[in-house]
């Protein structure tokens, strides 16, 4: 196979006889002040620039970090990324963009065809090749060719013609002694795949920093930019304040249960709270990491959310806790606002990291930052075969990590949470998961020990070094939750008027938007004395926030007055059973597995203070069918929740709940949860629900990827399936209007009738508000399924908007953003004016948000 396509590369592009000099070799090009394209950075230096930029990040690193991880030498790995620009094919592609070159004048570059890099990756995959050609081990040279983000296809030899002949490669092999020279270092050795994906995350970054415009002009001294530009990434140790107590930081004291886990999470390890719903998992997991990173034992914390769908109020909670233990010098108290804009236009990560790179937004770059919130699917992906995983890795390393709200349910999509963990543990980090609603075969393979007790609630201890623990915590207030099983939503309908009616905060939860939307429909067009209202994740994210800050502020524990006023009926989806802080006097919810059961009742009667009418009652409806029905024909009875949830499952689940008329919190949490998922062999349709499901699971597991280069094509991150009923989603950017001013501006109008010009070269002249208006535009973005987007664009239709959005890969053609207009009828067109989408039509509004009708 490599010997044809040698053959066939070499009637495309004879034998070379000599390469072009070092200082000749360009790795970057750069805007004089007139505008024009110049030879930038030559390529010794600036590989040198990337390695000092490595040698610099790791001297910020604890100690006990390193020296583990990041081996002397690791350094000259980061510096050697770019060995493969020092070829024929790309020194005549990059002096081609530089003025006034002529095509191949270059004697040296006279028969070189920039187009056949595609064939083996681009100058990564030489770089992959040279030092693959040194016999340096396995691991660095598949470091150097992903280090854009994937495995490049390569077939070719070093010495072949295709890269330039034995002459280039001699040139590139003097290139590695220079550059030892300079760094003064050796290639490390390196011993296991893991700390591999930590090194090539190392070397991507640095990349990153290292490649910003500032080190681009070869007449500029570009030593003293070196940590400041690593101070701009936000690459600096944050300050605390120590010795706080808890109650300092959360305003009241620690429960026996938080006790429990602070005192004995004092090291490395894997810890998990298994605890009923509002018991304060949260404060107990911010206080565990608020000691290890004070103390030095950890280098920040990444708060792993289940979904997209969690709540944004999660991020005002991290902000209160991290005002309160920062000390005031701390340069990181002006980025806590991690969700929102803040980070985004506070830090500088170069190429990737800028507004139209695929890293601006901060559900990604967060993984870097000290602190963060973000969703499980990325720290996941920091174990997976997809492009930039290795960065998720390296963002992770030595942080605290508290992984919420892990249900038994992730059983069946748990594999690779598995493999997460146990990296994890190898990577220095304190992972702390919290649960409401574990099994304990679950918790076992999460801790990768054999546990025994069944106590709940329960701190499982196992510190990296040290034996396990498992310590039970005992709760003395038991309550019973009345539950009503309804198999027609019109009687729901009419409970749910009548509770309102009579002044109760009724909560109605269903399992997807669609359903959501037409029960807060159905409900809102009744005209009586109430208020209505509506959160799910298919608003536009400046939307969201406002609903949800008026939302959990109507139903929170501190609004007496509020709840007094009026009776009220919030609709919506999972985001509600999700870190928010809800308090409902009665429930009604579309049933789902029994751990999202668990948590759904646990909005019912949350804080004991709340005001309430004298006729509320702790009691919850499930919408569900008649047992029998529902395993005979799963898709019929539970209908797009069987899409949602493994129809096994909710089989199980429902054999658990159809019966029960009372149950007792939380002292029947885990005889449900173990009622649910006990392994069984099963006989007819139920055998073959989880036959199905088995299937599933192994698709996933096979997803759950540690090495660092695998079999395969390396995913997008956007292709990553992390769970059972993930649908390929896309960002849509909706717009009032939009108009083309001249070459260099757009003018746009938002939803909110907001006018806003995008200058196409605002980058060049105030970075300041490039960001701005970059993270402006994210706020008016939604993220919804594929087959309900508008139809594609082509990145060349976009063009104004590629300063702003990562729009993919221009040689793919198509964007990865989408871009619709909302006319005054609410109704999504075209930017064109014609319809979004042939199949569906589309609308938006700040009541319902997206929709879509077949």
């Amino acid at each position: 196979m490599r010997k044809s396509v040698i053959n066939s590369n070499k009637r495309n592009q004879p034998s070379l006889n000599s390469a072009l000099p070092l200082d000749e070799c360009l790795a970057k090009t750069f805007k004089n002040e007139q505008g024009l394209k110049q030879a930038g950075r030559n390529i010794t230096e600036h590989c040198q620039i990337v390695g000092e930029v490595a040698k610099e990040l790791m001297a910020r690193m604890s100690s006990w970090l390193r020296d583990d991880l990041f081996p002397d030498g690791s350094e000259l790995i980061a510096a050697c990324h770019d060995l493969g620009k020092v070829s024929p094919t790309f020194q005549e592609k990059i002096y081609r963009g530089t003025e006034d070159y002529q095509r191949n004048s270059k004697p040296e570059l006279e028969t070189a065809n920039p187009d056949l890099e595609k064939t083996w990756g681009g100058h990564a995959g030489v770089s992959q090749a040279t030092v693959d050609h040194l016999k340096v081990g396995k691991y660095i040279p598949q470091i150097l060719g992903q280090h854009h983000g994937y495995s490049p296809t390569l077939r070719n030899l070093a010495n072949d013609d295709v890269f330039g002949g034995k002459d280039w490669q001699q040139q590139r092999e003097s290139l590695i002694a220079e550059l030892k020279k300079r760094l003064d270092s050796a290639f490390p050795k390196i011993t296991s795949p893991l700390q591999s994906r930590v090194l090539a995350g190392l070397t991507t970054v640095s990349d990153w920093i290292g490649s910003s415009e500032r080190f681009n002009n070869p007449k500029e001294n570009w030593q003293p930019f070196i940590k400041q530009s690593l101070d701009e990434a936000g690459f600096t140790k944050p300050q605390f304040v120590t010795d706080l107590s808890f109650q300092q930081i959360f305003g009241f004291p620690a429960r026996e249960i938080q006790k429990t886990l602070i005192e004995n999470s004092n090291q490395e390890g894997v810890y998990v709270l298994e605890a009923p719903m509002g018991i304060g998992k949260t404060e107990a997991a911010l206080y565990t990491a608020y000691q290890l990173m004070a103390t030095r034992q950890a280098t920040g914390l990444y708060f792993a959310l289940p979904t997209q769908l969690t709540s944004n109020k999660i991020y005002q909670r991290m902000n209160d806790f991290l005002d309160s233990i920062l000390s005031p010098e701390c340069p990181h108290r002006e980025a806590m606002l991690l969700h929102g804009s803040a980070w985004l236009q506070r830090t500088e990560l170069n190429v990737e990291g800028n507004p139209n790179g695929s890293w601006f937004q901060s559900g990604k770059r967060g993984i870097l930052a000290p602190f963060a919130v973000g969703t499980i699917d990325q720290a996941l992906m920091a174990v997976m075969n997809v492009k930039h995983g290795f960065v998720r890795t390296f963002g992770l390393a030595g942080k605290v990590v508290i992984l919420d709200e892990v249900h038994s349910y992730d059983t069946y999509t748990g594999t690779i949470l598995d493999k997460l963990v146990q990296a994890l543990r190898e990577l220095h980090c304190t992972v702390i998961i919290l649960t409401a609603t574990l099994t304990t075969e679950r918790r076992q393979q999460l801790m990768g020990q054999k546990v025994i007790t069944k106590h709940y609630p329960l701190v499982s201890v196992s510190p990296n070094q040290g034996n396990l623990q498992e310590l039970a915590v005992s709760i003395a207030d038991n309550s019973n939750v009345t539950l009503h099983i309804c198999q027609q939503d019109e009687c729901a309908i009419d409970e749910a008027l009548k509770r309102a009616e009579a002044g109760q905060q009724v909560l109605w939860i269903e399992n997807t938007v669609a359903e959501a939307q037409a029960i807060y429909r159905q409900l809102s067009c009744i005209d009586v004395d109430i208020e209505y209202g509506l959160l799910h994740s298919r608003f536009l994210k400046c939307d969201r926030d406002v609903n949800e800050e008026k939302w959990v502020n109507l139903y929170g524990k501190d609004n007496p007055e509020a709840r007094k006023k009026t009776g009220r009926i919030l609709v919506g989806t999972q985001v509600l059973e999700q870190s928010l802080d809800i308090d409902a006097d009665f429930l009604i919810t579309r049933f789902c597995p029994t751990d999202m059961l668990l948590q759904r009742i646990g909005r019912l009667w949350r804080h004991e203070n709340s005001l309430r009418p004298d006729n509320a009652k702790q009691e919850a409806w499930l919408l569900a069918p008649e047992l029998k029905s529902a395993i005979d024909d799963v898709k019929m009875q539970f209908g797009k929740t069987a899409k949602v949830y493994s129809p096994y499952v909710l089989c199980r689940s429902l054999e658990v709940w159809h019966n029960l008329e009372v149950i007792t919190l939380p002292h029947q949490i885990r005889d449900l949860i173990e009622a649910t998922y006990c392994q069984r062999n099963e006989t007819e349709i139920m055998r073959e629900y989880q036959q199905q499901l088995k299937k599933q699971c192994e698709k996933l597991a096979s997803l759950a990827l540690v090495g660092l280069s695998k079999a395969g094509k390396t995913l997008p991150e956007s292709k990553a399936e992390t769970r059972y009923s993930e649908q390929e989603s896309v960002q849509v950017l909706l717009i009032k209007k939009y108009q083309q001013i001249d070459d260099n501006k757009a003018q746009i109008t938002l939803l909110n009738n907001k006018t806003i010009d995008l200058p196409k070269n605002i980058k060049f002249y105030d970075k300041s508000q490039w960001r701005k208006l970059a993270a402006l535009l994210l706020q008016n973005t939604v993220q919804v399924a594929d087959y309900l987007a508008p139809e594609k664009i082509t990145i060349q239709k976009l063009d104004w908007l590629k300063n702003y959005f990562y729009l993919g890969n221009p040689e793919l053609g198509e964007s990865l953003l989408r871009v619709a207009i909302v006319d005054e009828s609410d109704e999504i067109k075209s930017l064109m004016g014609g319809a979004s989408l042939d199949s569906y039509q589309l609308s938006y509004n700040d009541k319902l948000g997206y929709q879509s009708k077949k």
